[in-house]
């Protein structure tokens, strides 16, 4: 299972993945290079200037910057990328607020999540949007003081001037156990129409492969909080032996895979089955054990401490705190080896998603009382559009 301490060396492929993104990306027209740091004013976030216009596709450049542009700076604790229209809603941890950027570069609020208690890893951590029936939700799990949950608040105005009223908030699913670390908090709706919750093990190590323990898990619920039909124990609770869920999704196939927050080894990408047992605490990494399933992939958690995860044209792209860089590998090949880029760049990355506009957003975590903040701190960058 997975883990954090001292890594290797930095992987000498990370001129290969610049490469893979090269084919891959390309920025929208009149896409800038990273703009001049915005200092941080007492207002809050504030969009760049010179942000990139998602709309201005027909004439995409053929070559690629060396660095993603950035569209917002200012942010505070940022947590989780949630793309609707053409723009996105980001989740701040410690202050329990949502904001949404439009490309026209307005950033604005739609709301504070009620009773939010943060503290060390837990708050306001993951988001998730689902339309019901025309009714729009947005979906986030936060910290209470006695547990971490997930809600559901109800969407209204057209995007660009959304907002929730904190009133109609909607109980979904309570009791998963919160502490100082190890809360999870991704949460993220599959192709099956569902929602599925990746939970940490709240210092409970030992139960983490318990399954009446909700702590150390995945979860998959309805829209409206009960078990899944089709789950695997008839319970809420999809894989277990995890020790710290951070990154949920989806390949071309419909495979999960997740990303997991190690502890002194080895952190972890894996690939989800119904009712897989991932072994932590028993196992860490590759263990060719009888009683777990085995990693994907592991790194050096001086290298990724893994966060969010994005798969486009079935490559994942993984956010990489500790490590401050993104990686990247095929999940079609028989041995995927993972790339690294802007590896240093940005500082702390939490969470890495596809744009509507066919582009990556990646947000970084430098204001999370972890990292090294500059004056433009927190940010919300734009790798380049694909081809």
């Amino acid at each position: 299972m997975s883990g954090s301490g001292k890594g290797e060396a930095a992987r000498s492929g990370i001129a290969a993945l610049v490469a893979i993104a090269l084919a891959a990306f390309a920025l929208t027209a009149c896409a800038p290079t990273t703009p001049p740091p915005v200092t941080r004013t007492p207002t809050g976030p504030v969009a760049s200037a010179q942000t990139p216009s998602p709309s201005s596709s027909s004439s995409a450049p053929t070559s690629v910057p060396d660095s993603p542009s950035v569209l917002v700076t200012g942010l505070v604790a940022p947590w989780s990328i949630a793309p609707i229209g053409s723009g996105a809603l980001i989740s701040q941890r410690d202050d329990g607020r949502v904001l949404e950027w439009t490309p026209a570069g307005g950033v604005h609020d739609v709301g504070t999540v009620p009773d939010v208690v943060s503290g060390g890893e837990a708050g306001l951590n993951g988001l998730a949007i689902h339309d019901d029936g025309g009714t729009r939700w947005l979906y986030a799990y936060h910290a209470t003081a006695a547990d971490n949950r997930v809600v559901r608040l109800r969407l209204t105005g057209d995007p660009g001037a959304l907002r929730f009223d904190p009133a109609s908030a909607q109980v979904v699913f309570t009791g998963i156990p919160r502490a100082g670390n190890h809360d999870g908090g991704r949460i993220a709706f599959g192709p099956d129409g569902m929602l599925y919750v990746g939970t940490g093990d709240a210092g409970q190590r030992d139960r983490a492969r318990d399954r009446d323990y909700l702590g150390g898990k995945i979860l998959r619920l309805t829209p409206t909080g009960r078990a899944a039909p089709g789950n695997p124990f008839g319970t809420a609770v999809y894989s277990l032996g995890h020790r710290n869920v951070q990154g949920l999704a989806w390949d071309t196939a419909g495979t999960l895979w997740a990303s997991e927050f190690g502890q002194d080894t080895w952190d972890e990408l894996n690939r989800i089955q119904p009712g897989g047992d991932y072994g932590w605490p028993d196992h860490e990494g590759r263990a060719g054990a009888a009683d777990a399933i085995d990693p994907v992939v592991t790194w050096r958690p001086s290298e990724a401490s893994l966060s969010g995860i994005a798969i486009v044209d079935d490559v994942v792209y993984v956010a990489g705190l500790r490590g401050e860089r993104l990686w990247t590998l095929d999940t079609r090949s028989p041995d995927p080896q993972p790339q690294a880029a802007y590896t240093g760049e940005f500082g702390r990355l939490r969470d890495v998603v596809a744009a509507p506009n066919g582009a990556l957003w990646v947000l970084t975590n430098n204001t999370d009382g972890r990292g090294s903040p500059g004056d433009a701190d927190d940010r919300l960058l734009q790798l380049p559009r694909r081809r």
